[in-house]
């Protein structure tokens, strides 16, 4: 079954785009629309709050790292069963990399590709009809999309919005509601994003108040109405598991795993055993792989560290079943991490790593990444796609040839060296991987 959508995009980062999809999703739930989330791009926060508003699992869509068939995929499967799917953009509408037509990873090349019409997101503080001219510039640069209207977010007063909609009138851009400045709707944030949605409090009454707003200010009839295209599903598959029963750490410190991997693993059939090292829980022993998921460690690193029975278990089962690491995951599998504090916690130290928050610098980006060695993520020279997003700094000395998990580019090509690292049956690396792929 396919459905039509809706891609809820903006000009730039900040503009509401997260608050205004939010707001939608609770909202058609509770007048009993089947709607499905999606997410533009390589987040994994936002996901976690589509689920919790829809009651429904929200995949990723990455016209970038992810090849078209497992895009086809994952848009499909976001549409099955469904009334109705919105799609959160990421950044702004045509913000990509430079890259060929349709695989930019931009949101304006997942609307063209569905022919879902785009719902621009319109930040007007600050801003009275020159939000028309930003509007209009979103609308023509792309002929591949469609803006079907706009929703003005941080409107300071009535004056102030027919300001804004004499501009939008001008060039025939329909408003389809418009949201107060309100600061109490905003969701608590930290150095990656929002908070987990799992540790937002009174997240359910948080998305009714969104729900609330949202038949106040919102024409939701129009909005549904506006919705068109669909997702086609294709013939590629989804990832392949990396083993029959796969132990997964999943706790708030480790919680950052792409939605699309774990359907794809449980659609082949392999079987996903949850344990939580917060808890001071081994992996299960019964199982052939371990996998840690990135997320904040750095938080939680005190508790990892007293965290005697999750390490010592980790450690006995490196030592005949490959165990991987991303991000979060590849800190505490290494020898110490330091928190923002500046207090060293030792680590797992299955991996010569050490990291550190104490000093934090940006590490943001597309990687593309050719397997030095055959492993649980593949054989020698695998082509990967993955992204990185954290501010950690490694302590130790670069891999090399004989240690490192990859040598990567960037997202444009440029050589970054090697990266991550393997030992034994160990791997890790800071970028989350989303997708095998065989292109060039």
């Amino acid at each position: 079954m396919t459905a039509p959508g809706l891609l809820i995009a903006a000009p730039r980062s900040g503009s509401g785009k997260t608050t205004v999809t939010l707001a939608l999703m609770r909202a058609l739930r509770r007048r009993g629309v089947a709607v499905r989330g999606a997410k533009c791009g390589p987040d994994y926060i936002d996901p976690a709050f589509h689920e919790a508003a829809t009651g429904h699992p929200s995949l990723n869509l990455d016209s970038f790292a992810m090849p078209d068939g497992l895009l086809d995929a994952c848009a499909g499967l976001s549409a099955r069963d469904a009334a109705l799917v919105i799609a959160e953009g990421s950044m702004g509408l045509h913000d990509g990399i430079v890259a060929g037509e349709g695989r930019t990873g931009a949101n304006a090349d997942i609307a063209a590709r569905y022919g879902w019409p785009v719902l621009l997101v319109l930040d007007v503080s600050g801003a009275a009809q020159s939000a028309a001219a930003v509007a209009l510039g979103c609308a023509a640069y792309d002929p591949r999309i469609r803006v079907a209207g706009v929703v003005l977010n941080k409107v300071a007063s009535p004056r102030h919005r027919r300001l804004v909609e004499a501009g939008l009138s001008r060039i025939g851009m329909r408003v389809l509601g418009a949201f107060p400045r309100e600061a109490g709707l905003v969701l608590p944030e930290r150095h990656l994003g929002l908070v987990q949605a799992g540790e937002t409090a009174d997240l359910e009454a948080r998305l009714d108040r969104l729900g609330d707003l949202a038949e106040a200010s919102l024409d939701l009839d129009a909005i549904v109405a506006a919705a068109g295209g669909q997702a086609q599903p294709g013939r590629g598959a989804l990832p392949r598991p990396p083993a029959q029963r796969v132990a997964v750490a999943r706790d708030a410190a480790f919680s950052f795993l792409y939605p699309h991997m774990l359907a794809g693993w449980r659609a082949a059939g392999a079987e996903i055993v949850p344990f939580s090292p917060l808890a001071d829980e081994a992996p299960d022993p019964s199982c052939d792989a371990c996998w840690l998921p990135g997320g904040y460690p750095e938080l939680h690193a005190g508790r990892l560290a007293a965290a005697n029975t999750f390490r010592d278990g980790l450690n006995r089962f490196a030592h005949t079943r490959p165990v991987h690491g991303e991000c979060g995951g590849y800190m505490v599998l290494g020898e110490s991490l330091e928190d923002a504090d500046g207090v060293t916690h030792p680590m797992t130290g299955l991996l010569p790593v050490a990291t550190s928050y104490g000093k934090r610098r940006l590490h943001l980006g597309y990687r593309v990444a050719r397997l030095v060695e055959t492993g649980l993520l593949g054989a020698a020279g695998t082509r990967l796609v993955g992204h990185e997003f954290h501010y950690a700094s490694e302590l130790t000395p670069a891999p090399d040839a004989d240690n490192a998990l990859a040598r990567v580019t960037d997202a444009e090509g440029t050589p970054l060296g090697f990266a991550g690292h393997r030992r034994g049956l160990v791997t890790g690396s800071f970028f989350h991987l989303i997708a095998e792929t065989d292109e060039a």
